[in-house]
């Protein structure tokens, strides 16, 4: 009987086994807790520090930049160089910037350590995703991503209400500032816990699949980056993809700067393109390129990701215009507008809780169900706004048909996560889960400025209550060709089965 490799996943002692999923989730909900309080505690930030609409804007999207444009490089880095030491200097940045973001004495202060915040947050996810990857397969696999999922979902639901709550017993001041200080406590025993509870491989040079062993290796070059005697990151490759993500991210994040800043657009692909062309360069000379490009001709983690960032592009939109609709057009509290949410955040947590569980044996159909709920109870909320403004119906009904959308949420991004890295090879693990999110970045950042743009000219001239409702409708038919592109790859996977088959021994 051959010896089993000595970093198979089946071959990490049982106790570290038990204890990694939460070592992994717990930080990962910190880092999430912070995305989704932000937008609560601008107006606090607004009072306390004197700051302009500019400056409040650049605390949201400088961390998003700096986020998107880490993720690939990161999940990259953590792939040859040890995802335990990236998850670990990840979470000890993130703490360094929540301590300065708190104690930060003007605008200018607190962005910068927001972009810190950013880059904790940039190298820490990537490495979450792949030692998943790494560490579990099959259904086990499944229900810690599901897992994840719901770890997003509570984060989602806890962060509005949770800086809420600060401000309220704090007051504007100390409120937002304890929204930034919980986190470095909370940093403090995630690093604890990596040191003490990561499985030793987790800290090794290629730590996945024996990058150290050519022959473990179907085309050598991730086991060369290791095996040679040094850590090929392909510096350049890594450069390149950085600036075009960034170019491409700030015409979208900063519209309001003039037409101008849209040059950055083209520039940003172009640069893009050459990224291609390095890459296939790269590996064409023996390097270990940073992200193989053959990843994309995987159907399953190229309609995946493609599917997941069309359906960000819409999805992330829908509650800043929930809260908008409640906050300017009903002229309730931030505080309503959160607890608004709360049952959709927890409703998704428990549904990719589950469908982890199931979602190797139900497969892309899962995903396209979850797209499917999203669009019906988007639907139905347009209908409650419609009630509410002829019938008088309470907002409350909102958070029924926000419910329904909570649970298509759940089938959706974790499930899509499972199946899309589902085939690709462990040793782009980090690489490729850092792709997947980089997609939900740039999406997220489209839709937040095309539809909440949309939303907004509309409100100037036809009231909130259209607003809201055209906005929905414009997320509705996102996710709809989300929606399609996951029926494309329903109706390719029995061909491509046969396929298989025929090519088989």
């Amino acid at each position: 009987m051959p010896t089993p490799h000595p970093r198979d996943p089946a071959q990490t002692p049982r106790t570290n086994h038990e204890r990694l999923l939460p070592t992994l989730l717990i930080p990962a909900f910190v880092t999430l807790l912070a995305v989704s309080s932000v937008n609560v505690i601008l107006p606090a930030v607004s009072h306390s520090l004197s700051a302009g609409t500019a400056g409040l804007q650049l605390v949201v999207s400088g961390y998003a930049l700096v986020f998107g444009v880490v993720l690939v490089p990161a999940g990259r880095a953590g792939d040859v160089m040890g995802r335990g030491r990236l998850f670990v200097i990840g979470m000890l940045l993130f703490g360094a910037g929540s301590l300065a973001s708190g104690l930060a004495p003007d605008v200018v202060t607190l962005n910068l350590a927001r972009v810190v915040m950013g880059v904790g947050s940039g190298l820490l996810n990537p490495q979450v995703t792949g030692m998943i990857q790494q560490y579990y397969s099959g259904e086990a696999r499944g229900r810690a991503f599901g897992l994840f999922g719901a770890v997003i979902g509570v984060s989602v639901a806890l962060g509005p209400v949770l800086s809420g709550g600060f401000i309220g017993w704090l007051g504007d001041d100390w409120g937002w500032r304890a929204s930034f200080l919980v986190n470095v406590p909370l940093t403090l025993a995630g690093v604890w816990a990596a040191r003490r509870y990561l499985p030793a491989s987790a800290w090794c040079r290629g730590s996945d699949t024996g990058q150290t062993e050519q022959a473990d290796s179907p085309d050598g070059d991730a086991a060369g980056a290791v095996h040679r005697g040094g850590v090929d990151l392909d510096p350049v490759g890594m450069g390149l993809l950085a600036v075009g993500t960034l170019l491409i991210m700030i015409p979208f994040m900063e519209a309001s700067a003039g037409a101008w800043i849209w040059g950055l657009e083209a520039a940003g692909i172009g640069v893009i393109g050459a990224w291609v062309a390095w890459e296939k360069r790269y590996r064409a000379r023996g390097g270990a390129p940073m992200v193989d490009l053959s990843l994309l001709a995987i159907p399953s983690f190229a309609y995946g990701s493609l599917a997941i960032a069309v359906y960000f592009l819409g999805y992330t939109s829908v509650w800043i215009i929930v809260a908008q609709y409640v906050q300017a057009g009903l002229g309730s509290t931030a505080l309503v507008s959160g607890l608004i949410g709360v049952p959709a955040a927890l409703a998704g947590s428990i549904a990719a809780a589950v469908a982890g569980r199931r979602v190797i044996r139900v497969g892309r159909v899962m995903v396209l169900g979850g797209m499917v709920l999203g669009m019906v109870g988007l639907l139905g909320s347009i209908g409650i706004m419609h009630m509410h403004a002829r019938a008088g119906w309470s907002p409350w009904w909102l958070t029924l048909t926000l419910l329904v959308l909570g649970v298509g949420q759940g089938l959706v991004v974790s499930p899509n996560q499972t199946l899309s890295l589902a085939d690709v090879p462990l040793e782009y693990a980090g690489a490729a889960g850092g792709i997947l999110q980089t997609g939900e970045r740039i999406g997220a950042s489209i839709g937040i400025a095309v539809i909440t743009g949309l939303t907004f000219r509309v409100s100037h001239s036809s009231g909130w209550e259209a607003a809201a409702q055209a906005g929905l409708l414009a997320v509705v038919a996102t996710i709809a060709v989300a929606a399609g592109i996951a029926v494309i790859d329903l109706r390719l996977a029995p061909r491509r089965r046969v396929s298989g088959a025929l090519a088989g021994p």
